[in-house]
């Protein structure tokens, strides 16, 4: 397949080097990145190690309009503007697959782009992006995908095989709407709080308070899902939220990243986002709101 990578930070990068095992690949980002990687290839890091010679670019307009995958993953506040961007050089029938944090992300691409073309997945996978031309694997996870509409169709299943093929262990959903939502949920009661208190995932268990705010934003971060039709209870959602910081123990995730860099976060897609929707069904949006402004007071310019 001839897949573009469009958004090559940690994850964008790390599945365009598994990719690239097997198949053409050419990943779009920043100047620095795409420099390094010309110059001494990707190198991976950590739970894989392996150096590729992807090709590179710094923009869309740069890459062979014949794309077979496009795989999305820019940061959930730059994607109306690389959708725009995208609905220039891609053909019609080019599927995109979304693999973005927060909510909303599908919406924004198909402003510009028939939702037809639009896929959406989520993943587990840990990784970090220390410096250009590298990407540090910091934990295997596993990665869903899934049509808007929830039928399991051809390219669907080729894109499940192609991932698989390379190590990239992924399952279809018929429900991937459900599947987005719930790893929102759950980012929401992780990402911001790594993000103040400036720890690895695990650490949330280990501090009783902390393993406690977990919980009480679990809970009502599922408590607004809800009323979007999101039907699995609280119970279930803790479970799985401290399932997956088990899981991910030793990792940084990609919001502590940003904050590190001085970076903006995704926060509006994921706690922002979530707050937006309570607000609108009239429920309890309190640590969502506490956590979207405590975020966004470690890098003022969010």
């Amino acid at each position: 397949m001839n897949i573009v990578v469009m958004g090559s930070g940690a994850i964008g990068s790390l599945f365009g080097a598994l990719l690239s095992t097997k198949h053409t690949v050419t990943l779009i980002g920043r100047h620095d990145h795409v420099h390094a990687i010309k110059t001494d290839g990707l190198r991976i890091h950590g739970k894989t190690e392996v150096v590729v010679r992807p090709s590179v670019a710094k923009s869309i307009k740069e890459v062979y309009p014949l794309i077979d995958l496009l795989l999305f993953t820019v940061k959930s506040y730059d994607t109306l503007i690389a959708s725009r961007q995208l609905a220039l050089h891609i053909d019609e029938q080019t599927p995109i697959l979304s693999l973005q944090n927060g909510l909303g992300n599908v919406e924004k691409i198909s402003r510009f782009i028939p939702q037809r073309q639009i896929l959406a997945g989520v993943t587990t996978h840990g990784s970090i992006f220390p410096k250009p031309g590298t990407i540090y694997h910091t934990g295997f996870g596993d990665t869903t995908i899934g049509e808007i509409h929830g039928k399991t169709t051809g390219r669907v299943q080729q894109i499940c095989d192609t991932f698989n093929e390379v190590g990239i262990t992924t399952t279809i959903s018929k429900n991937i709407v459900a599947a987005l939502w719930e790893k929102s949920i759950i980012n929401s009661s992780i990402n911001p709080l790594t993000a103040f208190f400036q720890c690895k995932n695990g650490s949330l268990l280990q501090n009783p308070l902390l393993e406690s705010i977990v919980e009480r934003v679990c809970e009502e971060s599922t408590a607004i899902a809800q009323t979007n039709g999101f039907p699995p209870s609280s119970q279930n959602m803790v479970q799985k939220t401290k399932q997956v910081i088990c899981e991910t123990a030793h990792n940084q995730s990609s919001m502590l990243q940003s904050i590190q860099k001085g970076k903006r976060t995704e926060i509006d897609a994921i706690n922002g986002k979530l707050v937006e929707v309570g607000k609108k069904h009239h429920v309890e949006t309190t640590l969502n709101e506490l956590l979207l402004y405590l975020v966004k007071s470690r890098v003022p310019s969010t």
